[in-house]
């Protein structure tokens, strides 16, 4: 039950990014914005915090639930059944340390380099306007201009997905790996004969009479 770190890191991104590129499409060049623009863009940003935090921790989990839904399975097919419950807690923990320690890297990231990623595509995509409309009636759905902007989430977190994962994997991949030899060192371990049991010989065959 191996899986490539690399292979899993990349796949993450794949699903988070195949899950908001529906309709999406890339933005056309401007000029350069106003600063006036580049203040309202900066704090339509700051207020999808809550929405890049669930991002990034989005994109860390995934590696961890593809892992224990294997585990799962080849827990029931490989592991006595009187050390099952003991060996999925033991992964189980890893998955969780795996997530408490990689989500803090990658949301730190993803919010740092959030403005720089996603303004550009808010200042050329919407008037000034329309982002002051957007920063008034943010949680407001009926907003023709918060409809619009909404429209840019999928180019918008593509973008974002992108460039925190380029950013980031060279630190979480040897998380992800660390994760999965842990886990695979359980299966074996749990897997083996008890210490002292030797296999049983053979019945000898019976005597003819």
């Amino acid at each position: 039950m191996t899986l490539n770190p690399r292979w899993v890191w990349t796949a993450a991104v794949c699903a988070a990014v195949l899950s908001t590129t529906v309709g999406a499409q890339t933005a056309p060049a401007a000029a350069e914005p106003s600063g006036s623009k580049k203040e309202l863009s900066q704090r339509v940003v700051q207020l999808q915090t809550p929405g890049i935090e669930g991002m990034a921790r989005q994109l860390v989990e995934i590696p961890a639930q593809q892992l224990l839904g294997n585990a799962q399975m080849a827990v029931q097919q490989r592991v006595a059944e009187n050390k099952r419950q003991a060996v999925w807690q033991q992964i189980e923990g890893d998955a969780r340390r795996y997530v408490e320690d990689a989500t803090p890297i990658v949301r730190d990231r993803a919010l740092k380099v959030a403005p720089e990623v996603l303004s550009p595509i808010l200042e050329s995509r919407l008037s000034d306007d329309e982002l002051r409309q957007v920063v008034q009636v943010l949680q407001s759905m009926e907003s023709p201009a918060f409809r619009k902007y909404n429209s840019l989430m999928p180019e918008l977190f593509r973008a974002l997905n992108e460039r925190v994962v380029t950013d980031t994997r060279a630190t979480i991949e040897p998380k992800v790996r660390a994760m999965q030899d842990s886990a695979t060192k359980r299966f074996n371990q749990a897997a083996q004969p008890a210490p002292g049991a030797a296999a049983q010989p053979a019945p000898a065959p019976a005597k003819k009479q």
